[in-house]
């Protein structure tokens, strides 16, 4: 039985949400062109954007520590870079399965 598998046996519901923003000594192009497009709109009060991603996970894991481990090691492998990105997160129970 492969680890997910058995996670998904033995675990209970969790519900990840996960933020990974630019490094500050990160330039972002896209977020300047989001700035231009809102002055172009008459938004000139506007002075900075920095875009991100936001990610929303329902996993299985025995506990809420076993949980957040397993989504720091997501985000540490796959959902963010870690020589540009940062990222932030907060797991909290899920939803029962439904049958």
């Amino acid at each position: 039985m492969s680890e997910a598998a058995t996670s998904e046996a033995v675990g209970q519901r969790w519900q990840a949400r996960v933020e990974v923003t630019l490094k500050q000594v990160v330039l972002d192009p896209q977020g300047d062109a989001v700035l231009h497009g809102l002055h172009q709109l008459g938004f000139n009060d506007v002075s900075r954007v920095r875009v991100g991603k936001y990610l929303e996970l329902t996993l299985a894991a025995a506990t809420q520590r076993d949980a957040e481990e397993l989504v720091q090691q997501m985000c540490d492998r796959l959902l963010a870079n870690p020589v540009i990105e940062s990222y932030s997160y907060t797991v909290e129970p899920g939803n029962p399965p439904t049958a």
